[in-house]
């Protein structure tokens, strides 16, 4: 297996976030260079498929998060329904069932204080299509920390509220199509 993640890649999205994510997370080589760490709002009842979904898709393996995880670059994880997924020093997978923020559980917010908190500038926060305000609070912790924002143009998304609160909140956040974002992610490769 790759070696302990120093990088972190974190992405949000909710409604039309399964398209979103499919037109970006299949074009990443088996070699990135860093964790991809991803919440997609699912109803809580039932389970999710987006591991699923995307493995067979995807160069890097796709892996539902575990508490405790090790987080390792070349790998995308993503948040099982009704938990939090929280970035831990280690890094590490931190799942918790603290009450939902922004009416979400698994919450932007709540994954991208954490990986800002862990990784710094080393981390790059995006935004995807969803209906609800989740991930603006989160975008702005990872500016905080120096890190990367970048967010879906919200004329493109199937819903363009979680987008346009993020670009609200978070100063500095480049506003790119789903082609732009996949540019930058490669881009970020080479540093």
């Amino acid at each position: 297996m790759n070696a302990p993640a120093s990088r972190a890649v974190v992405i949000g999205a909710s409604a039309g976030g399964v398209s979103a994510l499919g037109a970006l997370l299949p074009h990443l080589p088996a070699d990135f260079p860093a964790v991809v760490l991803v919440v997609l709002h699912v109803p809580p009842e039932r389970p999710s498929l987006l591991a699923r979904i995307l493995a067979p898709r995807c160069a890097m393996p796709v892996l539902e998060a575990e508490d405790k995880m090790p987080l390792v670059a070349g790998t995308i994880v993503v948040a099982p329904p009704d938990y939090h997924l929280q970035v831990d020093t280690g890094p590490a997978v931190a799942l918790s069932v603290d009450p939902p923020v922004s009416w979400s559980r698994p919450s932007v917010d709540v994954l991208f204080e954490t990986a800002a908190a862990v990784f710094g500038p080393d981390l790059t926060g995006i935004v995807l299509t969803g209906a609800s305000d989740d991930g603006a609070a989160g975008l702005a912790a990872v500016v905080a920390a120096g890190g990367q924002a970048l967010v879906q143009d919200p004329a493109e998304a199937e819903a363009a509220t979680m987008p346009a609160a993020a670009l609200a909140r978070a100063a500095g956040a480049r506003v790119l199509p789903l082609s732009g974002l996949l540019a930058a992610l490669l881009d970020t490769r080479a540093r």
